[in-house]
């Protein structure tokens, strides 16, 4: 199932995104409306509802990338789509963003692409969506942190050092709540 909802996001945001002008709008509609989808009769991010989520960005990626659009751009239109689309659903926003960061970085390893700016991305990302509606932007941080360091760890190799050194490197990234959410991480 989660390869089915992968195939059909990269389908639809490659579809979407081909040929229009404003491409990280309709990025980011389209993630928000496949998030909605998914989650929707369930309300809750479960488990699944997580895998779910992460599937949906991992899609994403790999759609906007088909199309070639900036992997930046298209991890802050992910993410926010991933937002609005689990705040529309009255889903867990949080748990969302902690999914959608595991696909986001997963599927960037996955096209070769740079895990620690895509972990940036998706932190960064994640604490201006959550602001734009009303959520934690400190749990939303940490949430984002988890996921790209569940999804650097599973890639393997020196993946998570370079996800966890970029994300202590980042200016724009309040320390103290990525050292915080590292250190809780690194606990369980």
């Amino acid at each position: 199932m989660l390869d089915r909802i992968i195939d059909e996001t990269t389908n639809a945001v490659a579809a979407a995104i081909n040929g229009v002008n404003n491409i990280l709008e309709a990025l980011t509609d389209t993630v928000k409306n496949q998030v909605v989808n998914v989650l929707s009769g369930t309300g809750e991010v479960a488990t699944s509802g997580v895998e779910a989520v992460a599937s949906v960005a991992s899609g994403a990626i790999k759609g906007a990338g088909q199309v070639g659009t900036s992997l930046t751009d298209t991890i802050f239109s992910t993410m926010s789509g991933v937002v609005k689309g689990a705040s529309q659903v009255g889903g867990d926003v949080v748990a969302a963003i902690g999914g959608a960061a595991q696909g986001i970085v997963s599927a960037t390893a996955e096209t070769g692409g740079d895990v620690g700016a895509a972990a940036v991305s998706a932190v960064e990302s994640a604490i201006k969506s959550a602001g734009e509606i009303g959520a934690d932007t400190s749990e939303a941080a940490k949430a984002a942190v988890g996921g790209a360091l569940d999804a650097a760890t599973t890639v393997g190799g020196s993946a998570a050092e370079t996800v966890r050194d970029a994300l202590l490197s980042a200016a724009a990234l309040p320390r103290e709540t990525i050292e915080a959410a590292i250190k809780d991480r690194d606990k369980n």
